[in-house]
């Protein structure tokens, strides 16, 4: 009988890409996937602690396993991620759960397959926390599970530690992989069929800036586009005080490459800016959105707004208001402030209360919505091009998105994934897109 393994992700698409570079070292030693807890032989979370809800649903479900573990003692739980690398945390993960039975790091992904083995040597729990950022490993063979769709990680790390921000302190310095590891697996994915490439980094714009690759993000960005076959490339996330107009001018050349920026901007207020130690004014933001729209007139712009960080006042989030309805975002995610133990941030005196910030980020919310409906109303009578991504059982119907990350639904008599299809929108629901499948739409 197969050993199975189960992984529960939280956070972003770094994460999600990570769990999968998790599921391949577990495939490595033979482990098969199993979506049900009760039937695995090893458990993985995949941690985040970016923000505070993440962190209590690990929590949470960490503790649901503790039946379980009873009554299959030899069942492995392990945990890694960012909240293990997390000062502290395992400490508090020992104490609390005490029957999980490996902790490792973001910073030591590559070694669970020793520490598992260790494991199964030892009746000893096995904690290993690399403290400091080492060599970048590359990964043979993650098991991807996004298709049509691909994350590739370009470079590791973050050097900004903006006030209210973890990620330095549990993801370590910038450090950039080698340009032709890069070109290579993305010709890979390509060849092997995947459809959209999305580039990784906690600041893209950083790429190279650590003179280990003689080569700058839209350098890496234009030999990625140059790579043959059809095609798209994302990238995120971009950061508003290096954004360039290099990397636009390599946007204006490609078409394979989604006219779609993700540039957080987290406040419109230069003073609340300020104090999160942003490094850049709602002036320069402005200019930059003016640039981008300048060369490419079509270009969206999604963003991550924070509201009721400390010392952020009515008229301050008033400014972030503003700043929203000026730009017009294509969408944008909206996140009430919660303190991160050891970021400068949770220090700071006059932290807003919770009623306060929950009238915040409901007034916040209400106003971005009404522009992502008046946005998805305009697709109405339009011809589309989407990429179908997958089949929603409960509505009957076939779904993809275009290139400014608009989901679009369809109906198709034949298994449409991975496809790139014609659509024309026939009516919008908020965020959704409905349309018919135009005829010999395939690309």
């Amino acid at each position: 009988m197969s050993k199975k393994y189960h992984i529960v992700t939280y956070g972003c698409q770094m994460n999600v890409h990570e769990s999968e570079k998790i599921a391949g070292i577990l495939r490595r030693m033979g482990y098969e996937e199993t979506k049900e807890k009760e039937d695995s032989d090893i458990i993985v979370f995949n941690t985040c602690c970016i923000r505070e809800n993440a962190e209590n649903h690990a929590f949470g479900n960490i503790g649901a396993l503790k039946k379980l573990k009873k009554q299959k003692p030899d069942l492995l739980i392990a945990v890694g991620g960012c909240m293990t690398q997390e000062k502290g945390k395992t400490d508090v993960l020992k104490k609390k759960f005490p029957f999980i039975d490996i902790m490792f790091g973001t910073l030591n992904l590559e070694e669970l397959e020793r520490l598992i083995i260790k494991k199964r040597q030892q009746k000893k729990k096995v904690i290993e926390i690399r403290e400091k950022e080492g060599e970048i490993v590359e990964f043979p063979d993650p098991y991807r599970t996004s298709y049509p769709n691909a994350w590739v990680n370009i470079m590791y790390g973050c050097n900004n530690f903006c006030s209210y921000c973890i990620v330095p302190y549990v993801r370590g310095r910038e450090r950039s992989r080698k340009p032709e590891n890069i070109i290579n697996e993305v010709k890979k994915l390509v060849a092997e069929g995947y459809k959209e490439i999305t580039l990784l980094g906690q600041n893209v714009n950083s790429y190279g800036l650590d003179n280990t690759t003689g080569m700058t993000f839209a350098e890496l960005l234009e030999s990625v586009a140059s790579i043959e076959g059809k095609f798209r490339v994302r990238f995120m996330t971009s950061h508003p005080k290096d954004f360039n107009e290099d990397v636009v001018k390599v946007m204006e050349k490609y078409p394979k490459i989604c006219r779609l920026v993700h540039l957080p901007v987290q406040s419109g207020s230069n003073s609340i800016l300020q104090a999160m130690n942003r490094r850049y004014t709602r002036e320069k933001y402005f200019g930059e959105i003016e640039m981008l729209k300048s060369r490419l007139p079509k270009a969206e712009v999604t963003t991550d707004i924070i509201v009721g960080f400390p010392e952020e006042t009515e008229e301050d989030y008033l400014q972030t208001e503003d700043l929203v309805k000026k730009v017009d975002f294509a969408s944008a995610f909206t996140f009430v402030y919660s303190p991160r133990q050891g970021t400068k941030a949770a220090e700071m005196e006059n932290q807003i209360s919770e009623d306060v910030q929950k009238d915040r980020i409901m007034r916040l919310v209400e106003l971005v919505n009404s522009l992502t409906r008046a946005k998805s109303e305009k697709y109405v009578g339009k011809i589309v091009e989407i990429l179908c991504e997958d089949y929603d059982e409960k509505k009957g119907l076939y779904l993809g998105r275009d290139e400014f990350g608009r989901m679009g639904y369809f109906k198709c008599d034949h298994n449409a994934v991975g496809e790139f299809v014609l659509l024309k929108i026939t009516r919008a629901n908020g965020i959704s897109l409905f349309g018919e499948l135009q005829d010999d739409s395939r690309l």
